[in-house]
Order: structure tokens, then sequence, then C-alpha cells
């Protein structure tokens, strides 16, 4: 079986494509990130990351936190509506493992999933 890759398609890719998702996004935060999601016109989900220097202070931490991020989004993308999905960093999630984050993402994904989110 073929692992889901995380192609370019799969990634909001300019300034714009954020400023979008800012505009009129549902959330769904805990005390460690939030993702916020606007529906989009594709067939698929999209995924952006926005960590802040301020928030996440090493380059290695940031992109740890990235890269789990990308990997619970490409497994689960199969399973996300077609929207577009913004994970912003807070301080905290750099004190998580790496189990605490991959949980606590599936359920952002499911919360931001249900039918009655925009």
């Amino acid at each position: 079986m073929k692992k889901h890759a995380f192609i370019r398609e799969l990634r909001l890719l300019t300034p714009e494509h954020y400023q979008n998702v800012f505009k009129q996004a549902h959330r769904a935060g805990s005390p460690h990130f939030t993702i916020i999601a606007r529906k989009n016109s594709l067939s698929h989900p999209r995924l952006g990351l926005a960590v802040p220097k301020k928030q996440i202070k090493t380059a290695v931490g940031r992109n740890h936190f990235k890269r789990l991020v990308r990997e619970s989004f490409r497994n689960k993308q199969h399973e996300l509506p077609s929207k577009d999905f913004v994970v912003i960093a807070k301080k905290s999630a750099q004190t998580l493992s790496n189990e605490e984050i991959f949980q606590l993402l599936d359920k952002l994904w499911h919360r931001l999933s249900r039918p009655s989110r925009g």
C-alpha cells in the first residue's frame, strides 16, 4: 500500500492563501496550538504552518513541530474536508511529546471536520 504523500498541491504556498484563511475562519484550539480552517474550492484539503520564533525559540524546535504537524496532516488528509488549514504554534507546544502532539492534532482535525463548520 502506497503511503499518503504530502505533495505541493496540499500546501498553502502564498501570502494570499494564508490571508484568505485568516479572513473568515473557524478555529479549534488547545493551550498548545490553534488550527484555523476555511472552506476552499478545491477537491482536497491544504495545510499551512505558522511557527513564530517568538513562540518556539530554536530552529530545531520549530522544524520538529512542523514535521510532526505535516506527518499528522499527511496521514489524515483523506478524512479531511476540502478546507485550508493553518496550524499556529504556541510556546507550550515544545513541551509536548510527539505522541501528545499527534493525539491533540487528531482531536482538532476531527473537530474541524464536522459538517457544521463552514
